[in-house]
């Protein structure tokens, strides 16, 4: 656009460059550059628009984009600007569960809960506590997430049911995210549904964790209405009857294939042995 004023000419010339970087499916930035009259003078102006990133997540890549394109004022500022993208994308691969993360943080009452990031590993550490209890488990998340199922670890001091519980659990919660239901032969998804789509699961699957860790062990038994884990998880005792107290009825368990005699025995011997190693803890401190 240009134009007159008086004697002397102005001329304004508004350009759009529009650069294009994608790493995958789900990690793709379409970069607005606009130039102003006195560039490189002036700072370029930055828009950043994505399907797949977070609004919030490009809105504050942008200012930062802007604020070093004015470290360099009169230089060429394209070239810099698009590097600094560029290492962006590939040096944050937790980009792609920005909000996920951002309302996780939100959702852990305890100041004690912890969520950890390691973006050069991909992977997020979760930390929560209830009481004396803890459960801690490390998530990496793939880089064709959400198309790709994350991997879960789970540590806690819950008894060892528990932990195998949260941890099958949280795997197939992963797994339905990424794949299709199965329907038996002859039988399938209706005419009019729409086809599957991938959707992220790490939210769910901490939100999960975090429900179970806030429940179980403030969980009553439904006889005595006494709590069932006892307030230090050193005490637990794995031992139970064979006959459940309510209805006599007998209660089938792999733990209690063996005689009630022999798992006292067992548990006796494993408590000896663990203050053996908690006394040579001690001594060695």
């Amino acid at each position: 656009m240009a134009g007159f004023y008086g004697r002397n000419q102005w001329i304004y010339i508004n350009l759009f460059t529009i650069f294009i970087f994608r790493r995958n499916k789900y990690k793709n930035i379409v970069v607005c550059l606009q130039f102003p009259s006195n560039y490189p003078e002036s700072c370029i102006l930055i828009e950043l628009k994505s399907k797949t990133l977070s609004v919030k997540l490009l809105d504050g890549l942008a200012l930062i984009c802007e604020s070093e394109a004015k470290k360099i004022l009169g230089k060429p500022q394209v070239l810099p600007i698009l590097k600094f993208i560029r290492g962006f994308i590939d040096d944050n691969p937790l980009s792609c569960c920005y909000d996920e993360i951002a309302s996780i943080k939100k959702n852990l009452s305890i100041s004690a809960d912890e969520l950890k990031l390691k973006q050069k590993t991909s992977t997020i550490n979760l930390n929560l506590f209830q009481d004396s209890y803890f459960l801690k488990a490390k998530i990496f998340i793939p880089d064709e997430y959400p198309g790709e199922r994350v991997s879960v670890e789970v540590d806690s001091n819950l008894p060892l049911l528990f932990q195998r519980w949260l941890s099958g659990q949280s795997k197939e919660m992963a797994r339905q995210c990424v794949e299709p239901p199965i329907f038996k032969k002859g039988k399938g998804p209706k005419k009019t549904a729409e086809p599957f789509q991938p959707k992220p699961s790490l939210e769910p699957i901490i939100t999960f964790f975090v429900g179970q860790i806030r429940q179980l062990p403030k969980e009553n038994c439904q006889l005595c209405k006494e709590a069932c884990l006892p307030s230090d998880p050193r005490y637990i005792n794995p031992i139970g009857g064979k006959k459940c107290p309510a209805c006599q009825q007998q209660i089938f368990h792999d733990k209690w294939r063996v005689g009630e005699s022999l798992a006292e025995k067992r548990w006796a011997h494993h408590e000896a042995r663990q203050r053996e190693l908690e006394e040579v803890a001690d001594f060695l401190q």
